[in-house]
């Protein structure tokens, strides 16, 4: 889920069209995992072919990838390495939420509650290595970069934009700031009307903009003290202390100084894991300066190939996609454009 940093966060909402032209670094995993969540039939089962292979993920990075074309974004997909070690509690307890929703999914479909069929099975998406694969593959197809993280993808987005090589990271939460990502973009890829979860209400979803420097001018606190407050709260390397919000964990922070110093009090004996240990996967991740961003040419006969003659996509609409992405690149001086960056 991410660390949860939305009270203490300002942002600056701007269109879709505003974010013409900006390089942004995408999380990979994180956009497979929701193909895999909302791409889906009525009774919650996934896109498949005719041999039964999954492809709600290949629809989704094509056909998202081909709008952000259209409005001028020029995306490139980070995809995870190996996770840090103090990530394997919260992949248990994924696979763990996973393999429950899917018993629900199939207990409620057996029982004739589709409506609730489907809302468990948005919950039991799991994405396998063949996946990541075949998602790589279309990209080159599609004349998109995309790099390998040697581990934590959002941590690799954030070097992306520190190092001038993309404007902006896109996450849906605030990980990326802790990460050290000047730029971070929310709700790239939710724009428009969006239904609240578990209620009949739809709200209009704007992208936003979030920047780190105001951020920590705001708040008063240094980027250590941003990473202490978020490892108070809880990330994805610890559950944080409960009863510690975002608020709490900032006044914690500013009266002491420091996770060390909050350590020494009587919290310190709440932190289930080295709290420290936490703050260094952010402060010093594992990145990688190995990487060339290459864009290239779209490649309409091997995209048709690739998902009509294999995974056996409707031409007509996968046309459509090439026609978003041609016509794309080619407003933007793209078409026949290799550039290079990092």
């Amino acid at each position: 889920m991410g660390v949860q940093l939305g009270d203490l966060v300002s942002r600056q909402k701007v269109e879709l069209g505003g974010l013409n032209g900006k390089i942004i670094a995408i999380d990979a995993f994180n956009s497979l995992y929701q193909f895999l969540s909302i791409i889906r039939q009525r009774d919650g089962e996934l896109l498949r072919d005719s041999k039964g292979r999954v492809t709600s993920h290949l629809s989704g990075i094509f056909y998202r990838t081909a709008n952000f074309i259209e409005a001028g974004i020029r995306p490139v997909y980070i995809f995870d390495g190996k996770p840090p070690v103090l990530k394997r509690l919260t992949v248990e307890a994924r696979r763990a939420v996973r393999a429950e929703a899917e018993i629900e999914w199939k207990k409620a479909l057996k029982e004739g509650k589709v409506e609730e069929a489907k809302k468990f099975a948005q919950r039991a998406g799991r994405l396998d290595a063949s996946m990541v694969k075949q998602a790589q593959e279309l990209l080159v197809h599609m004349g998109l970069p995309w790099v390998q993280a040697p581990g934590e993808g959002e941590a690799q987005a954030a070097h992306l934009v520190q190092r001038g090589d993309a404007w902006a990271a896109a996450s849906q939460d605030f990980d990326s700031l802790l990460f050290g990502a000047p730029t971070l973009v929310r709700n790239l890829a939710v724009t428009g009307r969006r239904k609240l979860p578990g209620k009949s209400v739809y709200v209009d979803v704007f992208p936003e903009v979030v920047e780190l420097k105001p951020i920590l001018a705001e708040l008063g606190v240094t980027q250590e003290q941003l990473v202490d407050i978020g490892v108070l709260i809880g990330t994805d390397f610890n559950r944080g202390i409960k009863g510690i919000g975002p608020k709490k964990a900032l006044d914690l922070v500013k009266k002491h100084g420091s996770i060390s110093e909050i350590m020494k009090t009587e919290l310190g004996n709440k932190f289930e894991v080295d709290p420290i240990a936490v703050r260094e996967i952010f402060l010093h991740p594992n990145v990688t300066d190995n990487y060339k961003i290459m864009w290239g040419e779209t490649d309409p006969e091997s995209i048709k190939k690739f998902l009509c003659d294999e995974y056996d996509f409707s031409e007509e609409r996968v046309q459509s996609g090439i026609d978003k992405l041609t016509k794309g690149k080619a407003e933007r001086g793209q078409a026949k454009l290799e550039q290079w960056f990092g």
